[in-house]
């Protein structure tokens, strides 16, 4: 089924180069060349370049995604590039590391398939830009990492009315769906709410294989190559589920809430996901007019990994886990970590003990940014 409208000025050059690139995808029982040069008009979106985005972005470059007329392959996303992500984020290399992830991405992209044109939005989505970004497209993928992007993607879409193809991936396991407004359940069918913050490891926290990376992203671009193409069936009402460790793939299937909410606009997804400021978060700066003085009784606690913190520390830093922390409850301690993420968790952990704490956003990475480049961001 054809579930794009043909649109005007789309056409593939009929080239020799272009048939001989594209030959064994052209071959594909109905395939041919009206879905490459569906292929080649296409304007898809990709939000993050990051592990998903890493995998999602060549290969739709690779296939001839906005190789022709209007199309266009555009990434969003305000990230650097760090030597804890090469190890899945496979688009970037250690000649990368401290650049924008969506240039770094761009260039790998056309060292692929010059062909391809690219459209970098170095920022983040954000509440105030994804709607009129949204609209400029066909079809989005989200690729991010955390749960307010999650449901702003989701919901922009369903207000736009385009097709989002979603993935996420969690150590060992991975999960990829498609939602669709107009054609059945949408993200907030399946997962009206979102989880509590902590109760689900970020990559930071819990650690990725990279090879579920490339899986969830491979079968994330398949989605849309069938969605723009016409060809085969998206998963809109279903969701594929890959476990690494036994191999195995699962096939969920959900309907459309009849008690659900209807979207009508656009929210604070900070606030939705329960992530926004937190009077107990000291910026990098603040921490360090606080240690400058003569008279601070800081206990700089880092939480971090042992291998972690061999690579760089805060001076005057000690080094201790959540379990330590609840046994001997410090006073006067601020947590970190990388970016903050369990440090923010571990906080929450104490608070329920009654111990109170602070922790610094954004973490040592921050601080390297914001007060000692000297540190090293890995």
């Amino acid at each position: 089924m054809n579930l794009l409208p043909p649109c005007e000025n789309r056409g593939m050059s009929d080239t020799i180069s272009a048939d001989l690139r594209y030959s064994r995808q052209i071959a594909l029982p109905g395939f041919g060349h009206d879905a490459q040069a569906k292929l080649a008009g296409a304007r898809v979106l990709v939000i993050g370049a990051g592990g998903l985005g890493s995998s999602v972005l060549p290969s739709l470059a690779a296939a001839g995604v906005g190789t022709a007329g209007i199309g266009a392959i555009g990434i969003v996303d305000d990230d650097r590039v760090e030597t804890s992500n090469l190890h899945r984020q496979l688009i970037h290399t250690p000649a990368d590391v401290g650049a924008a992830k969506v240039t770094s991405a761009a260039e790998s992209i056309a060292a692929l398939n010059p062909a391809t044109r690219v459209e970098v939005i170095d920022q983040r989505l954000s509440s105030d830009t994804a709607l009129e970004l949204f609209a400029l497209y066909d079809l989005v993928l989200d690729g991010s990492d955390n749960f307010p992007t999650r449901y702003l993607a989701a919901d922009s879409a369903t207000l736009t009315g385009i097709p989002l193809v979603w993935g996420a991936v969690s150590q060992y396991s991975g999960q990829v769906g498609v939602s669709w407004a107009d054609r059945g359940p949408q993200y907030r069918d399946l997962f009206p709410t979102p989880p509590a913050p902590g109760s689900v490891l970020s990559c930071e926290a819990g650690g990725v294989l990279p090879t579920v990376v490339s899986v969830i992203g491979s079968l994330m671009a398949g989605e849309a190559i069938k969605i723009i193409t016409g060809v085969g069936e998206p998963l809109i009402g279903r969701v594929t589920t890959f476990d690494s460790l036994s191999g195995g793939f699962r096939e969920l299937s959900y309907q459309k809430d009849p008690d659900g909410e209807t979207v009508t606009e656009l929210i604070d997804y900070d606030l939705f996901c329960g992530v926004g400021p937190q009077e107990s978060g000291l910026v990098a700066a603040e921490l360090a007019a606080e240690l400058a003085t003569d008279d601070n009784d800081i206990d700089l606690v880092d939480i971090r990994e042992p291998w972690e913190i061999e690579l760089a520390s805060i001076p005057g830093s000690r080094a201790a886990t959540v379990d330590e922390l609840l046994a001997d409850p410090p006073v006067g301690a601020v947590l970190y970590c990388h970016h903050g993420v369990r440090s923010a968790a571990a906080l929450q952990r104490l608070a329920e003990q009654g111990i109170a704490a602070r922790h610094l956003e954004g973490g040592i990475d921050a601080w390297s940014r914001e007060v000692d480049a000297e540190i090293a961001r890995y």
